[in-house]
């Protein structure tokens, strides 16, 4: 496995590449998630060689604590740091190269003062995470963009446990013309439902005996979002309303519990429930110290007749 850490090292490398090359950006702290979407990148790309029909297919992974997505008092500066045992990870799932750049290799020496050219989605990245973290977007299609320029893939893969982040990614792909393919993996989870995710670490014992009612409360109100609504008894809002305050009863400090329809992100409504239209449902709560977030996709089999690529 090549490790890289400077754009015109990994370039001279990926210009070598005879097949598809396949990329999965990440933050580091690697876990079971990371690898399951190293997997299906391994996989997706080399299935024509597999029938005889190409070249082998390259997989690439990006490690690298993008600083432009974090706002004034978030955990940037305790976000986990375990470059080494990354690369472990990497090497265990058959990764070929791995692009580990620092923040002055993606944003140039002048940076942060000299850096003024962002890309920014205006309309999917406006509510819930974008309504709670103002610029979160922005750094996000940044460094993505960037990420993208540099490793030139043909195939990008990203979690859907953040599904606003893949939906925006997905756009600015698609209304800047860049040639990559943007494509979603299903979330993967503890036993007890919780999502993976690196920032699980934090958790209190207590905590983490608390944090999978999210994915119990998410999996219940998903089931009933995609019935038709009884009566005004069991309207959106009251049954929203009731999961709401069930997390909050367990000490969970909800930011949004909201349906948005897809893909515009607008509010999901009753006349979208009775038309069987996609959406998802989304919450980010804080536990303790620890901002989790999770999400549950509804009438997901919808989503591949509007153009989207998901392994699910």
């Amino acid at each position: 496995m090549d490790v890289f850490h400077s754009v015109a090292e990994y370039r001279a490398w990926r210009a070598r590449q005879a097949g598809p090359v396949g990329f999965v950006p990440t933050m580091g702290a690697l876990h079971s998630g990371h690898a399951h979407l190293m997997a299906v990148c391994r996989r997706e790309i080399n299935t024509r060689a597999r029938e005889g029909l190409g070249p082998r297919g390259s997989s690439v992974v990006s490690i690298f604590v993008n600083p432009t997505q974090f706002g004034p008092g978030e955990d940037f500066d305790r976000y986990p740091r375990t470059l080494e045992a990354d690369l472990e990870i990497c090497r265990a799932q058959g990764v070929d190269a791995v692009f580990a750049p620092s923040a002055r290799e993606m944003y140039g020496d002048s940076y942060p003062e000299g850096f003024t050219t962002f890309v920014e989605e205006t309309r999917l990245s406006k509510p819930l995470c974008g309504a709670v973290r103002p610029g979160h977007f922005r750094g996000v299609t940044t460094v993505v963009s960037l990420l993208f320029q540099a490793t030139r893939p043909d195939r990008a893969f990203f979690g859907l446990k953040d599904a606003q982040q893949f939906f925006v990614l997905h756009r600015m792909a698609r209304d800047l013309h860049l040639e990559v393919s943007v494509e979603g993996v299903a979330t993967v989870r503890e036993p007890d439902g919780l999502a993976l995710s690196s920032r699980n670490r934090y958790l209190s014992a207590a905590e983490r005996e608390i944090a999978p009612l999210i994915a119990q409360t998410l999996g219940a109100l998903a089931a009933q979002l995609e019935k038709p609504l009884l009566d005004d008894t069991h309207s959106l809002g009251a049954i929203l309303s009731e999961a709401r305050a069930g997390l909050e009863a367990r000490g969970l400090k909800v930011q949004y519990l909201e349906p948005r329809r897809l893909p515009d992100f607008e509010l999901w409504s009753a006349a979208d429930q009775a038309a069987d239209r996609p959406g998802v449902l989304a919450v980010a709560a804080h536990l303790g110290q620890t901002r989790l977030i999770d999400n549950r996709l509804i009438h997901g089999k919808h989503l591949k007749s509007l153009g989207y690529i998901l392994h699910i």
